[in-house]
């Protein structure tokens, strides 16, 4: 017991060690909103639209966006690999292509995807950290945009350049803007992780404290749930 004890206090001193880490390497001060510019073009009548984000581990930014207003579902699962390898053992190892990925059904006219995007750039995650988020790493980590259309892409790219001459972040932003092949549903254990398991030491180090951001960041756009 006393060895197991140990472990768990190890395990969230390192986990303690890393969000600091990433917090001193994110935006010191709020971002931007994208410029009009970049706005994506909102369509016609349309009541639902969906993106695709990866940002490390995906019960976090489930979480996030669980709680964002107009959102309508959000599920986590794998993005960037082919259909034989999305399942976790598989991904976890690596070499798979897939990021953790979140697919979010939204609707455009109570959220934009600027605003999607604004929220995945300040409380999701840190977007300078490669293969890497906390104490998490591999390339099925990274960050990563999976845009559904040619108004998705331009309104990713043209808010990384924002930022980027806005000096928003020391350090470079790393962030894969690429289009979406396919989007692989996650096991059913890890739907909903983060409303499942609040009290697991995971969640309580590392993406509480994200949720917690969003309604401090985002109070117009954050629900309970």
């Amino acid at each position: 017991m006393l060895k197991i004890l140990a472990i768990l206090f190890s395990f969230a001193i390192f986990c303690i060690s890393m969000a600091c880490s990433v917090a001193e390497n994110a935006a010191s001060k709020p971002l931007p909103d994208p410029a009009p510019v970049a706005a994506a073009t909102p369509k016609t009548g349309s009541t639902m639209e969906t993106a695709v984000f990866a940002g490390g581990c995906f019960w976090g930014v489930d979480a996030v966006y669980k709680h964002v207003k107009g959102v309508i579902d959000v599920k986590s699962g794998y993005a960037g690999g082919s259909a034989k390898t999305a399942e976790y053992d598989r991904v976890s190892e690596g070499d798979t292509g897939h990021a953790e990925s979140v697919r979010v059904e939204f609707n455009p006219q109570q959220v934009s995807y600027d605003q999607l995007l604004k929220i995945f750039f300040s409380v999701v995650h840190d977007p300078t950290e490669l293969n890497r988020q906390g104490p998490d790493t591999g390339s099925q980590y990274r960050s990563a945009i999976f845009y559904t259309s040619e108004d998705q892409k331009k309104a990713a790219l043209d808010y990384i350049t924002q930022l980027t001459n806005s000096k928003a972040f020391s350090k470079p932003i790393v962030t894969q803007v690429v289009p979406l092949k396919d989007f692989y549903m996650a096991e059913d254990y890890h739907q909903n992780y983060l409303a499942n398991h609040p009290d697991q030491p995971y969640i309580v180090i590392n993406d509480i404290p994200k949720v917690e951001n969003l309604k401090k960041e985002f109070p117009d756009l954050y629900v309970e749930k």
